[in-house]
């Protein structure tokens, strides 16, 4: 008895001791990913003073490491009502960004979805290489095709518009590939049982395929809006007024003397895709699973 009772002692210590290595493994990259928050959230809460003395060393070539505190000597949220109440062109950017992915994510679900529900449930000759086509478009960096857009752009007199930016997003074959996972999960007996029934082709698709398949599409919809959200090159090569720039265009304009009023912008611009991610995390991983599934 003696005995076994050591055993069972010596196997519980062994499972105690492999779950907190495990922890450790899991808390030290979440901790090497949270930590730049959370020196946003710090900094945007410094006055000017205390955030120069930080890193002013950085600005003037000074041979002094950089000092930080989690925790603000003296919190001020002067930067937040200067970026809220003073600063009218960031709600410009701002109201931009939603309008992009607004514009961009409705496009997607007037024709990726569709598109997507054809390749899954119409298998017809052929079908199978169109999709891989799609695939290996999806593949592409945009370096490779931002030279034949802008001559398409700039034939159609869409440079320099949120359209140039709008119409490519919408054709986009990212979204028709998580969605099609989606459809294809859907048992085939159950739409020809629809159609045995007398549902029209249509009837099955709003009835049927948007239900069920709405994992795939809304983790489409998620991935969407945190990519449109954070673009970049696309309006640095289509758009030329600054007026019309994203969110994403107004942070790199800000210069070290308003270190502070950029720490307050970049916080304001991560809330959204925080709450998007948050809200649609479940679908995210539905999206992966069937992404991954085979024919």
């Amino acid at each position: 008895m003696g005995t076994d009772k050591k055993r069972k002692i010596l196997i519980k210590v062994r499972n105690l001791a492999g779950k907190g290595l495990l922890l450790l493994a899991l808390l030290l990259p979440a901790l090497l990913v949270f930590l730049p928050v959370l020196l946003l959230l710090s900094g945007s809460l410094m006055d000017t003073w205390e955030l120069g003395g930080y890193i002013s060393t950085v600005f003037t070539d000074g041979s002094e490491f950089i000092g930080w505190k989690l925790v603000p000597d003296y919190p001020s949220f002067a930067n937040y009502g200067k970026l809220l109440f003073e600063t009218p062109q960031f709600f410009v950017l701002f109201w931009n960004s939603m309008k992009l992915v607004l514009c961009i994510l409705t496009g997607q679900l007037l024709f990726a979805v569709p598109a997507a529900w054809g390749f899954a449930v119409y298998q017809g000759r052929g079908s199978r290489g169109l999709f891989a086509l799609y695939v290996v478009l999806m593949l592409m960096p945009f370096q490779v095709t931002m030279l034949s857009s802008y001559l398409v752009l700039n034939e159609l007199s869409l440079l320099n518009t949120h359209q140039a930016i709008i119409w490519p997003a919408v054709f986009s074959t990212f979204p028709v590939f998580l969605s099609y996972g989606g459809f294809k999960s859907i048992p085939y007996q159950m739409l020809e049982a629809a159609r045995v029934d007398g549902a029209g082709e249509l009837t099955i698709f709003v009835r049927l395929g948007l239900p069920l398949g709405k994992s795939g599409l809304l983790s489409a919809m998620v991935l969407g809006f945190l990519e449109y959200w954070n673009l970049m090159e696309q309006p640095m090569a289509f758009l030329e007024d600054k007026s019309l720039w994203p969110l994403s265009l107004y942070l790199p304009q800000i210069t070290w003397g308003q270190a502070g009023f950029a720490f307050c912008a970049s916080v304001v611009t991560l809330v959204p895709a925080v709450f998007v991610f948050i809200i649609g995390q479940d679908y995210l991983e539905q999206g992966i699973i069937y992404s991954g599934l085979k024919e």
